[in-house]
Protein backbone atom coordinates (compact mmCIF):
# COMPACT_ATOMS: atom_id res chain seq x y z
CA UNK A 1 0.00 0.00 0.00
CA UNK A 2 1.06 3.60 -0.57
CA UNK A 3 0.61 6.40 1.84
CA UNK A 4 0.50 9.92 0.65
CA UNK A 5 0.45 12.59 3.60
CA UNK A 6 -0.33 16.28 2.06
CA UNK A 7 1.20 19.78 3.70
CA UNK A 8 4.74 17.62 4.38
CA UNK A 9 6.69 20.72 5.12
CA UNK A 10 4.13 21.75 7.58
CA UNK A 11 5.21 20.60 11.34
CA UNK A 12 1.84 18.22 11.92
CA UNK A 13 2.58 16.90 8.14
CA UNK A 14 6.19 16.68 8.94
CA UNK A 15 5.57 14.72 12.12
CA UNK A 16 3.36 12.03 10.70
CA UNK A 17 5.38 11.44 7.74
CA UNK A 18 7.89 10.73 10.48
CA UNK A 19 5.16 8.88 12.62
CA UNK A 20 4.74 6.58 9.61
CA UNK A 21 8.20 5.63 8.98
CA UNK A 22 8.89 4.87 12.39
CA UNK A 23 6.25 2.33 12.32
CA UNK A 24 8.04 0.64 9.81
CA UNK A 25 5.31 -1.72 8.38
CA UNK A 26 5.92 -1.74 4.87
CA UNK A 27 3.95 0.67 3.45
CA UNK A 28 5.68 3.20 0.84
CA UNK A 29 5.35 6.87 2.36
CA UNK A 30 4.98 10.03 -0.16
CA UNK A 31 5.23 13.47 1.09
CA UNK A 32 3.55 15.67 -0.84
CA UNK A 33 3.90 19.76 -0.84
CA UNK A 34 2.99 22.91 -2.32
CA UNK A 35 7.32 23.54 -2.17
CA UNK A 36 8.51 20.41 -2.77
CA UNK A 37 12.29 22.05 -2.42
CA UNK A 38 11.69 22.94 1.62
CA UNK A 39 10.90 18.85 2.04
CA UNK A 40 14.13 17.81 1.93
CA UNK A 41 15.38 15.45 5.06
CA UNK A 42 12.90 13.24 5.11
CA UNK A 43 14.25 10.37 3.40
CA UNK A 44 10.91 9.38 1.21
CA UNK A 45 9.69 10.55 -1.89
CA UNK A 46 8.57 14.07 -2.22
CA UNK A 47 5.78 15.15 -5.02
CA UNK A 48 4.00 18.82 -5.90
CA UNK A 49 0.82 19.47 -3.85
CA UNK A 50 -0.71 22.63 -4.02
CA UNK A 51 -4.12 22.81 -2.86
CA UNK A 52 -5.12 25.34 -5.57
CA UNK A 53 -3.49 23.36 -8.63
CA UNK A 54 -6.73 20.54 -9.20
CA UNK A 55 -4.26 19.02 -12.33
CA UNK A 56 -1.38 18.82 -10.07
CA UNK A 57 -2.87 17.42 -7.44
CA UNK A 58 -4.07 14.23 -9.32
CA UNK A 59 -1.06 13.49 -10.89
CA UNK A 60 1.24 13.70 -7.86
CA UNK A 61 -1.68 11.17 -6.58
CA UNK A 62 -1.38 8.70 -9.13
CA UNK A 63 -0.84 5.37 -7.46
CA UNK A 64 -1.88 6.37 -3.93
CA UNK A 65 -3.84 3.92 -1.98
CA UNK A 66 -4.27 6.25 1.59
CA UNK A 67 -3.99 9.72 1.44
CA UNK A 68 -3.64 11.84 4.77
CA UNK A 69 -5.05 15.62 4.06
CA UNK A 70 -4.05 18.34 6.35
CA UNK A 71 -6.29 20.75 6.61
CA UNK A 72 -5.08 23.83 4.87
CA UNK A 73 -4.19 27.04 6.32
CA UNK A 74 -6.36 29.69 3.69
CA UNK A 75 -9.15 31.26 5.12
CA UNK A 76 -12.50 29.26 5.83
CA UNK A 77 -14.34 30.32 2.55
CA UNK A 78 -11.30 29.50 0.19
CA UNK A 79 -10.24 26.21 2.01
CA UNK A 80 -13.55 24.90 1.62
CA UNK A 81 -12.85 24.62 -2.26
CA UNK A 82 -8.91 23.61 -2.12
CA UNK A 83 -9.76 20.63 -0.02
CA UNK A 84 -12.18 19.87 -2.39
CA UNK A 85 -9.85 19.97 -5.00
CA UNK A 86 -7.60 17.69 -3.24
CA UNK A 87 -11.02 14.53 -2.30
CA UNK A 88 -11.83 14.84 -6.21
CA UNK A 89 -8.32 14.65 -7.33
CA UNK A 90 -8.02 11.78 -4.91
CA UNK A 91 -11.39 10.02 -6.77
CA UNK A 92 -9.77 10.72 -10.09
CA UNK A 93 -6.79 9.52 -9.38
CA UNK A 94 -8.04 6.21 -7.77
CA UNK A 95 -7.68 6.74 -4.02
CA UNK A 96 -9.72 4.32 -1.85
CA UNK A 97 -9.20 6.06 1.36
CA UNK A 98 -8.71 9.53 2.98
CA UNK A 99 -8.15 10.37 6.33
CA UNK A 100 -8.56 14.21 7.52
CA UNK A 101 -7.31 16.40 10.00
CA UNK A 102 -9.98 18.51 11.90
CA UNK A 103 -9.88 20.46 14.30
CA UNK A 104 -12.65 20.82 17.77
CA UNK A 105 -14.23 24.07 18.41
CA UNK A 106 -17.74 25.69 18.83
CA UNK A 107 -19.88 25.25 15.71
CA UNK A 108 -21.44 28.42 16.11
CA UNK A 109 -20.89 31.78 17.98
CA UNK A 110 -17.32 32.50 18.14
CA UNK A 111 -15.02 33.91 16.36
CA UNK A 112 -13.30 31.20 15.60
CA UNK A 113 -16.54 29.26 14.05
CA UNK A 114 -16.18 29.90 10.87
CA UNK A 115 -13.08 28.17 10.53
CA UNK A 116 -14.93 25.65 12.54
CA UNK A 117 -17.91 25.26 9.51
CA UNK A 118 -14.99 25.33 7.25
CA UNK A 119 -14.14 22.00 8.34
CA UNK A 120 -17.22 20.39 9.25
CA UNK A 121 -18.17 21.24 5.31
CA UNK A 122 -15.02 19.54 4.36
CA UNK A 123 -15.60 16.44 6.90
CA UNK A 124 -19.32 15.90 5.24
CA UNK A 125 -17.40 15.78 1.49
CA UNK A 126 -15.15 13.31 2.40
CA UNK A 127 -17.76 11.61 3.88
CA UNK A 128 -19.83 11.52 0.88
CA UNK A 129 -17.36 11.26 -1.56
CA UNK A 130 -17.50 7.20 -1.97
CA UNK A 131 -14.00 6.57 -0.32
CA UNK A 132 -13.56 4.70 2.78
CA UNK A 133 -12.79 7.57 4.96
CA UNK A 134 -11.42 8.51 8.73
CA UNK A 135 -11.81 12.09 10.43
CA UNK A 136 -9.28 13.51 13.37
CA UNK A 137 -10.84 16.30 15.00
CA UNK A 138 -7.84 17.30 17.24
CA UNK A 139 -7.56 19.15 20.39
CA UNK A 140 -5.86 22.44 20.89
CA UNK A 141 -1.65 22.58 20.56
CA UNK A 142 -0.42 23.11 23.80
CA UNK A 143 3.54 23.64 22.23
CA UNK A 144 2.59 27.35 21.47
CA UNK A 145 1.83 27.92 25.39
CA UNK A 146 5.12 26.57 25.92
CA UNK A 147 6.99 28.09 23.57
CA UNK A 148 5.35 31.39 24.80
CA UNK A 149 6.63 30.81 28.45
CA UNK A 150 9.43 33.49 28.36
CA UNK A 151 6.48 36.22 27.37
CA UNK A 152 3.96 34.17 29.94
CA UNK A 153 6.93 34.74 32.86
CA UNK A 154 8.02 38.18 31.77
CA UNK A 155 4.43 39.24 32.78
CA UNK A 156 4.18 36.68 35.81
CA UNK A 157 0.78 35.40 34.20
CA UNK A 158 -1.22 33.64 31.69
CA UNK A 159 -4.21 36.22 30.79
CA UNK A 160 -7.05 35.31 28.16
CA UNK A 161 -10.48 34.77 28.26
CA UNK A 162 -11.06 31.01 28.25
CA UNK A 163 -12.52 31.68 32.11
CA UNK A 164 -12.33 28.09 34.12
CA UNK A 165 -13.21 26.33 30.66
CA UNK A 166 -11.76 23.14 30.65
CA UNK A 167 -9.55 22.41 27.25
CA UNK A 168 -8.84 19.10 25.72
CA UNK A 169 -5.10 19.75 24.74
CA UNK A 170 -2.58 17.39 22.64
CA UNK A 171 0.85 17.30 21.46
CA UNK A 172 2.10 16.92 17.89
CA UNK A 173 3.90 13.84 18.32
CA UNK A 174 0.73 12.40 19.87
CA UNK A 175 -1.39 13.12 16.93
CA UNK A 176 1.05 11.97 14.64
CA UNK A 177 1.35 8.84 16.53
CA UNK A 178 -2.66 8.12 16.41
CA UNK A 179 -2.50 9.33 12.34
CA UNK A 180 0.11 6.83 11.93
CA UNK A 181 -2.46 4.29 12.70
CA UNK A 182 -5.55 5.84 11.39
CA UNK A 183 -3.82 5.65 7.74
CA UNK A 184 -2.94 1.88 8.13
CA UNK A 185 -5.37 -1.22 8.83
CA UNK A 186 -9.74 -0.62 8.23
CA UNK A 187 -10.26 -0.96 11.42
CA UNK A 188 -10.93 3.12 11.67
CA UNK A 189 -13.03 3.56 8.62
CA UNK A 190 -16.14 5.43 8.90
CA UNK A 191 -14.93 6.38 12.85
CA UNK A 192 -14.67 10.22 13.75
CA UNK A 193 -12.28 10.80 16.90
CA UNK A 194 -11.87 13.91 19.28
CA UNK A 195 -7.98 13.56 19.30
CA UNK A 196 -6.38 14.99 23.06
CA UNK A 197 -5.17 14.59 26.21
CA UNK A 198 -6.57 15.02 29.64
CA UNK A 199 -8.34 18.40 30.29
CA UNK A 200 -6.93 21.21 31.72
CA UNK A 201 -8.16 24.55 32.78
CA UNK A 202 -5.85 27.23 32.63
CA UNK A 203 -5.14 27.82 36.16
CA UNK A 204 -3.77 24.02 35.89
CA UNK A 205 -1.98 25.15 32.61
CA UNK A 206 -0.09 27.48 34.53
CA UNK A 207 0.91 25.50 37.46
CA UNK A 208 2.24 22.74 35.02
CA UNK A 209 4.20 25.88 33.28
CA UNK A 210 5.39 26.24 36.36
CA UNK A 211 6.36 23.01 37.69
CA UNK A 212 8.35 22.85 34.29
CA UNK A 213 10.07 26.33 34.42
CA UNK A 214 10.45 26.88 37.68
CA UNK A 215 7.85 30.09 37.36
CA UNK A 216 5.48 31.64 39.22
CA UNK A 217 2.58 32.31 36.84
CA UNK A 218 -1.27 32.74 37.98
CA UNK A 219 -4.12 33.07 35.38
CA UNK A 220 -5.96 36.70 34.96
CA UNK A 221 -9.42 36.01 33.40
CA UNK A 222 -9.88 38.66 30.53
CA UNK A 223 -13.26 39.69 28.60
CA UNK A 224 -13.47 38.31 25.32
CA UNK A 225 -13.41 41.88 23.73
CA UNK A 226 -10.17 42.75 25.76
CA UNK A 227 -7.98 39.42 24.48
CA UNK A 228 -9.34 40.47 21.32
CA UNK A 229 -8.05 43.82 21.28
CA UNK A 230 -4.63 42.38 22.83
CA UNK A 231 -4.30 39.48 20.64
CA UNK A 232 -4.61 41.64 17.32
CA UNK A 233 -2.64 43.93 18.64
CA UNK A 234 0.13 41.20 18.76
CA UNK A 235 -0.48 39.39 15.72
CA UNK A 236 -2.93 41.56 13.38
CA UNK A 237 -6.69 41.08 12.55
CA UNK A 238 -7.16 37.68 11.37
CA UNK A 239 -4.58 35.68 13.19
CA UNK A 240 -5.29 37.12 16.46
CA UNK A 241 -9.33 36.86 16.19
CA UNK A 242 -9.29 33.42 15.17
CA UNK A 243 -7.22 32.89 18.23
CA UNK A 244 -9.43 35.29 20.49
CA UNK A 245 -12.46 32.76 19.03
CA UNK A 246 -10.73 29.66 20.06
CA UNK A 247 -10.35 30.40 23.94
CA UNK A 248 -13.87 32.64 23.81
CA UNK A 249 -14.84 28.97 22.76
CA UNK A 250 -13.25 27.06 25.76
CA UNK A 251 -14.81 29.29 28.18
CA UNK A 252 -18.13 28.15 26.59
CA UNK A 253 -17.54 24.21 26.95
CA UNK A 254 -16.54 23.74 23.48
CA UNK A 255 -13.42 22.23 24.21
CA UNK A 256 -14.16 20.20 27.07
CA UNK A 257 -15.28 16.91 25.06
CA UNK A 258 -15.05 12.84 25.69
CA UNK A 259 -11.55 12.01 24.24
CA UNK A 260 -11.55 8.98 21.38
CA UNK A 261 -7.44 9.37 21.35
CA UNK A 262 -7.28 5.84 22.94
CA UNK A 263 -9.86 4.48 20.23
CA UNK A 264 -7.41 5.89 17.13
CA UNK A 265 -4.23 5.70 18.99
CA UNK A 266 -4.09 2.12 21.10
CA UNK A 267 -2.74 3.38 23.65
CA UNK A 268 -3.72 6.17 26.27
CA UNK A 269 -2.53 9.91 25.61
CA UNK A 270 0.45 10.77 26.92
CA UNK A 271 -0.08 12.43 30.45
CA UNK A 272 0.64 15.76 31.17
CA UNK A 273 2.55 15.35 34.19
CA UNK A 274 4.94 12.97 31.90
CA UNK A 275 4.99 15.89 29.20
CA UNK A 276 5.68 18.88 31.31
CA UNK A 277 7.95 16.39 33.42
CA UNK A 278 10.08 15.67 30.16
CA UNK A 279 10.65 19.82 29.38
CA UNK A 280 12.19 20.34 32.89
CA UNK A 281 15.76 21.81 32.76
Amino acid sequence: MTIAVTAVTGQLGSAIAEALIAMNTGEAIIGLARSPAKAKGLGIEIRPGDYDDAGQLRASLAGVDTLLLVSGMAAPEDRIGQHRNVINAAKAAGVKKIVYTSVQGAEQGTAFSPIIQSNRQTEADIRNSGLDWVIGRNGIYIEPDVEYIDSYREAGEIANCADDGRCGYTTRPELAFAYARMLTGSVHNGQTYNLHGGLLTQAELASHLNQAFGTELVYRPMSFEEFKADRIAELGEFIGTVIAGIYQGIREGASDRRSDFEAAAGRPHQSWDDYFGSLKP
